[in-house]
């Protein structure tokens, strides 16, 4: 199976060694976007809630940036610094993602990269 790669100057840059998001057949795998304003490259805000939102929207424009949108992703994964912050970041989520919702998992990690509250991926399928 072939792969290709998403890219595109208007969106996040990579901070490692790793594809954006990376198009398996009808599939596209978006690597964990973390609360990184594309425009400055800082993070935006202490805020989990902030975090949460600016996650979410990094990965959209990955989805966009592929013809895609957060309706067709059909798996996430959140990892979040305190589980504690579930409800909160829950709450934002339902902003942008919509029934039927995709499946997914969250997971409290120890930490983030740039010590981040959230980080989102998402696996997304062509309609």
């Amino acid at each position: 199976m072939a792969k290709s790669v998403v890219a595109s100057p208007t969106l996040p840059k990579a901070i490692g060694p790793y594809s954006l998001g990376v198009w398996a057949g009808e599939l596209l795998f978006v690597s964990g976007q973390t609360p990184i304003d594309p425009a400055t490259g800082a993070i935006v805000s202490d805020d989990v809630a902030e975090q949460a939102r600016q996650s979410i929207k990094n990965v959209a424009a990955i989805l966009e940036a592929a013809g895609l949108s957060l309706d067709d992703v059909v798996k996430s994964t959140l990892f979040i610094k305190d589980m504690n912050a579930f409800a909160t970041i829950n709450a934002v989520y339902a902003e942008f993602f919509r029934e039927p919702y995709p499946a997914r998992s969250c997971v409290e990690v120890a930490r983030l990269p740039r010590d981040v509250l959230v980080e989102l991926e998402v696996v997304a399928k062509r309609p």
